[in-house]
C-alpha cells in the first residue's frame, strides 16, 4: 500500500510511531504485534521484559515491529519504551476488541488490543503482517453458549499474514478450524501438515495445505490479497522438543477449564483466569513455552514480511 492509500485509509487519530511511520513509508517490512499478550498474557513482570523480546525477535526476522495499543482514546501503531512501561504496568488495563474501539475513543480510554482490534488497526496503518501467539475461536459448548472469538470474522475480511501457534488450547480446535473454513480464511501450516495446539506441536487436526519457507508465505498473501480481502493464517509450530509436555497439558487444561466453571467465569474473562491457573498449576512450564512460541512467530513474521517486501532475509 502507497503512503497516500495508507493515510487516506486509516483512522483520522491514528498514530504511528517514527520508526513504523519512516519504515512504511519507505516501503520497509514492518510486523504488528498485539498488546493483550503483555497486558493480559502474561504475568508481572515477566511481560515487560517479554515485550523487549519479541520486538527484538521481529528485527532478528528482518523487519520493524509496530506493538498496537490504544492510550487516552487513541490508537498507536508502535509504542515507545514508556508507552510499554505503561502497558504492561497497569493491572486495570481494559481489554479491546473491534467492538470496544468505539466507546475507547469516544470517552478517552485506554487498552490493550486483541488479535480482533490489532489486526484491523494494523490493516488501517498499512501493515501486512502480524504475530501473535495463539489466535482465539469458537469455544467448548459454543452449541448452547454462543461463545465464538470476534478473531474469526475480524480475520475474514482484514488482508494480512498472522503467524500463530494455532489457537489456544481451551478451544474447540477442529469446530474453529470448520468456523474458519467457512469464513474462507486461508490457513496453512509452516513446515507442517498439522495444525498446531499452542503449546504441543499438534492438536490432532490436519491441515490441508503447508508452506516450507517465509518467501511462500508472503506468495500465498499476495495471491489472497489479488483475490479477496481476508487473511492468510500461517500456523507455526513448536519443536516437539520445545513444546509443553502433551500428557501434562491435557490434564492441566482440563484441570483450568473446571476450575474456571467451578469460579463462573464467563466470555473474555476466561483466558486470562485460564491462562492464570494453566501457570500455577504447571510450575511455570506454560509461561516459558509461551513466550517460547511468541519469539518463534514474531522473527518468522519479520522473515514473512521481509519477503513481502521483497528484502528477505
Amino acid at each position: 500500500m502507497s503512503a497516500e492509500a495508507r493515510h487516506a485509509a486509516a483512522p483520522a487519530e491514528l498514530v504511528l510511531s517514527p520508526e513504523v511511520a519512516e519504515a512504511l513509508d519507505a516501503g520497509a517490512p514492518v510486523v504488528a504485534l498485539e498488546s493483550t499478550l503483555l497486558a493480559h498474557g502474561l504475568p508481572r513482570p515477566d511481560n515487560r521484559a517479554a515485550a523487549d523480546e519479541v520486538e527484538a525477535a521481529v528485527r532478528a526476522g528482518g523487519a520493524v515491529p509496530a506493538t498496537i495499543a490504544v492510550l487516552d482514546g487513541v490508537p498507536h501503531v508502535g509504542l515507545t519504551a514508556a508507552q510499554v512501561d505503561r502497558v504492561c504496568a497497569d493491572p486495570d488495563l481494559a481489554k479491546l476488541g473491534v467492538r470496544d474501539l468505539p466507546v475507547a475513543a469516544a470517552l478517552g480510554l485506554s487498552g490493550a488490543t486483541t488479535v480482533s482490534s490489532t489486526a484491523l488497526l494494523a490493516a488501517a496503518a498499512g501493515i501486512g503482517v502480524f504475530a501473535t501467539g495463539g489466535l482465539g475461536g469458537v469455544h467448548r459448548q459454543s452449541a448452547e453458549t454462543f461463545d465464538e472469538s470476534a478473531d474469526l470474522t475480524a480475520l475474514s475480511r482484514t488482508s494480512l499474514a498472522v503467524v500463530c501457534a494455532g489457537v489456544k488450547s481451551i478451544l474447540d480446535v477442529p469446530a474453529t478450524l470448520e468456523r474458519m473454513e467457512s469464513l474462507s480464511i486461508t490457513v496453512v501450516g509452516y513446515r507442517t501438515t498439522r495444525f498446531p495446539g499452542f503449546y504441543v506441536a499438534d492438536s490432532g487436526s490436519a491441515l490441508d495445505w503447508s508452506v516450507d519457507s517465509a518467501e511462500q508465505a508472503a506468495a500465498v498473501l499476495a495471491a489472497r490479497r489479488d483475490l479477496t480481502p481476508g487473511a492468510v493464517v500461517v500456523a507455526n509450530p513448536l519443536p516437539d522438543d520445545e513444546q509443553l509436555d502433551p500428557q501434562l497439558h491435557d490434564r492441566v487444561i482440563a484441570d483450568a477449564l473446571a476450575a474456571a466453571e467451578s469460579a463462573g467465569v464467563r466470555g473474555k474473562a476466561v483466558t486470562p483466569f485460564v491462562l492464570d491457573h494453566l501457570h500455577r498449576a504447571s510450575g511455570g512450564a506454560t509461561l516459558a513455552v509461551n513466550v517460547r512460541l511468541v519469539l518463534r512467530n514474531a522473527e518468522l513474521a519479520g522473515r514473512i514480511a521481509a519477503a513481502l517486501a521483497g528484502t528477505p532475509r
